[in-house]
């Protein structure tokens, strides 16, 4: 993933609820897997297989993230673990060929969480974070960030 796309994650992290999470994580999911196929094609076996790790490390953090006590918490369990198979075998195999049904299941997964998305209107989980301003300035084409908020009232003060 690039430096870019890591920093565009990182700021929607900053300012997302909680059903902004997990649709970040399915995108993250959807990017890694794209880096893998990639990798595949240029034989390139190394990335392949960091792009499906990483994407197994999303699907963790999106268990990690499921409330047992409900049964579609249950059903999610059980769907993303036969994911991260479908994963293992491809890793195993070094073939894309079950991470084309991996694809699907977290496409869906996600265009349904951007609809959740749209009646969720729950503040950020971070708080005390600087708000992000970005905008075209001055100079020719070029987009300059500024941040607003105290940034010194983050973090311990010693």
């Amino acid at each position: 993933m690039t430096q870019e796309k890591i920093q565009v994650y990182t700021r929607r992290i900053t300012m997302a609820n909680k059903t902004q999470m997990i649709t970040i994580l399915y995108e993250m999911v959807l990017d890694y897997l794209a880096e893998a196929k990639d990798a595949l094609e240029l034989d390139d076996k190394k990335g392949f297989s960091e792009g499906l790790s990483k994407a197994m490390n999303c699907i963790d953090e999106l268990i990690h993230s499921l409330n047992l006590n409900y049964e579609l918490g249950k059903n999610l369990l059980a769907l993303y673990l036969f994911e991260k198979r479908q994963i293992l075998i491809a890793t195993a195999k070094n073939s894309d060929e079950e991470l084309n049904h991996v694809n699907k299941t977290f496409e869906a997964l996600h265009s349904a969480y951007v609809q959740l998305e749209k009646m969720n209107n729950d503040e950020a989980l971070m708080t005390n974070v600087p708000k992000v301003y970005a905008g075209l300035t001055y100079g020719k084409g070029n987009l300059k960030e500024s941040f607003a908020d105290n940034v010194m009232s983050r973090g311990y003060m010693a």
